[in-house]
């Protein structure tokens, strides 16, 4: 699994896309850095974080659209599924390359929040708290959206259907809340409410840290993860 890492992370800097999705991230981040805090004087970064939840349903397709798709149009993926590593191994080192680059681009984030905390005047103090709440909701987000997106790779061998089917798929997820809002039933508008991806972020943003909103992003990353491992195991025995 680790030689897949290794080649997979080499892959995003070897051809655009690696710099081209950390290019929009940090270029996004920047703005609404200078939009929320910089012009306004304010240390609050939660704004950020906030407008920095709908760029990141757009550009991780741009980080998982090949990861599957592109193998399968040029036949390469039978090698894969012929090596010793498991299907699990595989599924799992595209999953670790891809978020590791995602994680790199939101260590952009900590930065402009060093940078922020060492501006604060005297008698003032840097959120840390609210900060940290919002990074960790970051993080898990991203971490689900990639592994729902693999999965989608997975499914085709074309990389603009996987992109444009994973886009479609991340704002349909977060979508359950106004969905919720056209159902008169209570038990079922609870049931979409409780897999709102939105509703979840939403609780770190605003400082509130929930020990199940972290099992429910795990459990969206382990589950599609899965699923993508079974796609795999499908097109092996096909």
């Amino acid at each position: 699994m680790t030689a897949i890492i290794k080649r997979e992370i080499l892959s995003y800097f070897t051809s655009p896309l690696g710099y081209v999705f950390l290019a929009v991230f940090y270029a996004f981040s920047g703005l609404f850095l200078w939009m929320n805090c910089l012009s306004s004087g304010s240390a609050e970064m939660s704004g950020v974080f906030s407008l920095m939840f709908y760029v990141i349903l757009v550009i991780i397709p741009v980080l998982t659209m090949r990861t599957f798709a592109e193998e399968r149009r040029q036949n390469t993926d039978r090698l894969t599924l012929s090596s010793p590593v498991s299907l699990f191994g595989v599924v799992m080192g595209k999953f670790i390359a891809a978020f590791f680059v995602f994680f790199c681009a939101c260590l952009m984030l900590l930065l402009y929040a060093v940078f922020i905390s060492a501006a604060v005047g005297e008698g003032a103090e840097f959120g840390w708290a609210s900060f940290w709440g919002n990074f960790a909701a970051i993080i898990l987000m991203g971490a689900a959206f990639i592994s729902i997106d693999i999965f989608i790779s997975s499914l085709t061998d074309n990389q603009m259907i996987a992109a444009l089917g994973s886009i479609g798929s991340n704002i349909m997820i977060c979508m359950f809340d106004i969905i919720s809002n056209y159902i008169s039933d209570d038990g079922v508008k609870n049931v979409i409410n409780s897999l709102s991806v939105y509703g979840k972020y939403l609780e770190f943003n605003q400082g509130i840290f929930s020990l199940f909103s972290v099992v429910f992003f795990l459990s969206i990353s382990g589950a599609f993860i899965f699923l993508a491992t079974r796609v795999l195991e499908r097109r092996r025995w096909a």
